[in-house]
């Protein structure tokens, strides 16, 4: 299989070179000469996905080398080619996590190998727990900014002297210009800060308690990573949380996986058409 010659080529301590390859196979199977924009969905996200756009053509991450499969329901192992207007955007139907038992280089693959096909936009999405307990299940909000509970970065460890200096700043690592558009398409769209932690299981009412008072809006298990490592290599990132329960200790419903993903899908076609308005406006 071509995916598994090009992973196989690479020597496992350079994440970047198995990026490089991986964007080769991807080019070589599409036939396209590169990409423009990506976009990453989270959990529960699916039905977003016909909203963005047509598919091209539609590619099992398998094929491409260096992708784990993910394990949580939700999440589909393939990337969609979509013309949008004069972008070619990659559409991933869904992504891995740390709690999954992955390295954070192996989190951030899929947007490495998305920059590594030339895309300079990135668009992460994710389903997360309303912190703010002004937010409604099934709203989306616009991420401003992250607190990275993780414990974990993907610019940690050895890194080859080819890659851009690890220390990359943060100070905008959601860009203020695409959160601009997406409020000219929706100026309804709220923005919150969005704290990203291990997981896999939920955060206690304690916990949520204190995310509050660092000032977090948003509660989830994904995104951050992602974002560090687009910043690193100079893309931009539009982040969109989509409400799928109250925080722990907020609502008397216990919290389960099952009414996350079906929450999402509610409100999943509609943040679909913005983020396909809004690609086209690039």
């Amino acid at each position: 299989m071509i995916g598994a010659m090009s992973e196989a080529a690479v020597p496992p301590a350079d994440p970047f070179a198995l990026a490089e390859a991986s964007a080769a196979t991807l080019r070589q199977l599409t036939g396209v000469p590169g990409f423009d924009a990506a976009v990453v969905l989270g959990s529960g996200w699916a039905a977003a996905a016909d909203a963005i756009g047509r598919p091209e053509a539609e590619i099992s991450v398998a094929d491409l080398g260096g992708f784990k499969r993910p394990t949580v329901k939700g999440h589909t192992p393939s990337v969609r080619y979509i013309k949008k207007g004069h972008l070619r955007v990659l559409l991933y139907l869904g992504r891995i996590h740390l709690f999954e038992g992955n390295s954070p280089h192996a989190v951030v693959h899929g947007v490495r190998t998305a920059i590594a096909a030339g895309c300079r936009t990135v668009v992460l999405t994710n389903a997360a727990g309303g912190v703010n307990p002004d937010y409604a299940v099934g709203q989306p909000v616009l991420i401003g900014d992250h607190i990275n509970l993780t414990g974990r970065s993907p610019l940690a460890g050895p890194l080859p002297d080819t890659v851009p200096s690890r220390f990359t700043d943060l100070t905008e690592a959601y860009s203020r210009r695409l959160r601009d558009l997406a409020r000219q398409l929706d100026p309804t769209l709220a923005e919150g800060v969005y704290a990203a932690l291990p997981g896999p299981h939920y955060e206690t009412p304690a916990e949520i308690r204190m995310l509050r008072t660092a000032g977090a809006d948003l509660v989830g298990m994904s995104t951050a990573l992602e974002t560090i490592a687009a910043r690193h290599l100079g893309a931009e990132v539009l982040g969109i949380s989509l409400v799928s329960n109250p925080a722990a200790g907020l609502s008397a419903e216990p919290l389960d996986h099952q009414d996350v993903l079906a929450a999402a899908a509610i409100s999943a076609a509609r943040v679909g058409q913005l983020i396909s308005d809004l690609l086209s406006r690039l």
